[in-house]
């Protein structure tokens, strides 16, 4: 299901760009949450909506926190969002190239503009995914959105940010797992933690901090080569 965000502070362009994302989805039968948001101040209030959205409609000009500060924020996080400009001007080219947004809207031409963009960000999207048959079910999780794995007794416990963080159980040993999310860009920090980098902030003094405000320790023994995997992850963003 993709996840859509719209931040502008102009109610006629909030409902317009909604009701041409909604048109658009809806006529190809595609499955999607929308949510609208006043401000990027708003936006920003909760951390998850930095990574969660695959979309997000950015108003440039918007007091206090603009459409370049959200994006920097966005961008902070490593996240994979597609972002799309929304804009009465166009002289912000470069500040877009900085955030690698992937399109600009014309505010006067967005009814012509909106389905060329859709189509351009569906065609590039490529959304990892991977399946486990849970004790809740049989689920389909966007890689991206899986915070880390914990092993807890006979189970591996998968933390997963959608709407809020939920917790997703499976008996499967967390080795088994780790095999799955091989090349995934997930880091064993401790036998009991498996980590999405992604959602790392930094390591240091034998914690991983995450983008969720979270804090996983790193056995000593094991510090120095963590640390030496995310600082080469790090660098090849």
């Amino acid at each position: 299901m993709l996840q859509i965000a719209i931040c502008d502070d102009e109610q006629f362009y909030r409902e317009k760009m909604k009701k041409l994302v909604e048109g658009y989805l809806e006529k190809r039968r595609l499955q999607y949450t929308l949510h609208l948001f006043l401000s990027g101040e708003e936006f920003l209030k909760q951390c998850e909506n930095s990574v969660k959205y695959d979309i997000v409609f950015l108003d440039i000009n918007m007091e206090q926190i603009d459409g370049i500060q959200t994006a920097k924020r966005i961008r902070s996080f490593h996240s994979n969002t597609y972002i799309v400009f929304v804009t009465a001007f166009i002289d912000y080219a470069l500040e877009g190239y900085k955030v690698n947004a992937v399109r600009y809207l014309m505010k006067d031409a967005i009814d012509l503009a909106m389905e060329e963009c859709m189509m351009a960000i569906l065609q590039k999207m490529q959304i990892a995914q991977v399946t486990f048959a849970f004790l809740e079910g049989e689920k389909r999780l966007y890689i991206d959105n899986i915070l880390y794995v914990e092993s807890r007794g006979h189970k591996s416990i998968f933390h997963y940010m959608e709407e809020k963080i939920v917790a997703y159980q499976i008996y499967e040993k967390l080795d088994s797992v780790e095999k799955r999310l091989e090349n995934c860009n997930f880091l064993r920090i401790h036998k009991s933690y498996l980590v999405n980098m992604k959602h790392i902030r930094r390591v240091s003094n034998y914690v991983a901090f995450l983008d969720t405000d979270e804090e996983l320790p790193i056995p000593r023994l094991r510090f120095q080569r963590v640390k030496e995997a995310f600082v080469d992850y790090k660098g090849a963003l």
